[in-house]
């Protein structure tokens, strides 16, 4: 009994020294056992806004190879990739090249002073010129949001053959949606 009587004046030192907001939290926490949580909830949106859109996603060159003189026709192939969003429909053209005096029927590879002409088509029989006319001479299609994969079909007609060396070409591609 004598050790309650000398905690029981502690205590109540304790309460005086302590603001009375102290005291009463601590009893709250003391005797709330059981005590539960409170929450609220609330919601937001989230949105984003698909535009028509198109990208052309891989070319690769167009490599004829090493040749000797040029007797026969040299055909390869090559492909170019195009992404677009679905239902959009576009028109994926080449131009003439670089080369001078090139035209989208009938380009040119230049190599110093010399040439050699090449051609490209949309289809393996090499009957259908590729060109960049949108609606007369590209390619046209329906975008799937999916890659999309086109052939190329190149060809170095027969010709009078020039000098040794590597010729080259740069075409763009130009996708119109």
């Amino acid at each position: 009994m004598k050790s309650l009587e000398r905690t029981i004046p502690r205590l109540a030192a304790l309460a005086g020294a302590l603001p009375m907001a102290a005291v009463v939290a601590a009893g709250l926490l003391a005797t709330a056992t059981g005590a539960s949580a409170t929450t609220v909830t609330d919601t937001f949106g989230v949105t984003i806004t698909i535009e028509s859109d198109c990208q052309i996603t891989a070319t690769n060159t167009l490599d004829f190879g090493t040749t000797g003189v040029l007797t026969a026709a040299v055909d390869t192939t090559s492909t170019l990739d195009v992404v677009c969003t679905p239902s959009t429909a576009y028109d994926i053209g080449l131009n003439a090249g670089g080369g001078s005096g090139a035209t989208t029927a009938t380009r040119k590879m230049t190599g110093g002073a010399a040439t050699i002409d090449y051609q490209m088509f949309s289809d393996a029989a090499r009957a259908t010129n590729w060109g960049d006319t949108v609606a007369t001479d590209t390619v046209s299609s329906t975008g799937t949001g999916s890659t999309q994969s086109f052939t190329i079909y190149g060809r170095v007609p027969a010709q009078t053959t020039p000098a040794t060396g590597t010729y080259t070409d740069t075409v763009t591609v130009t996708v119109t949606f």
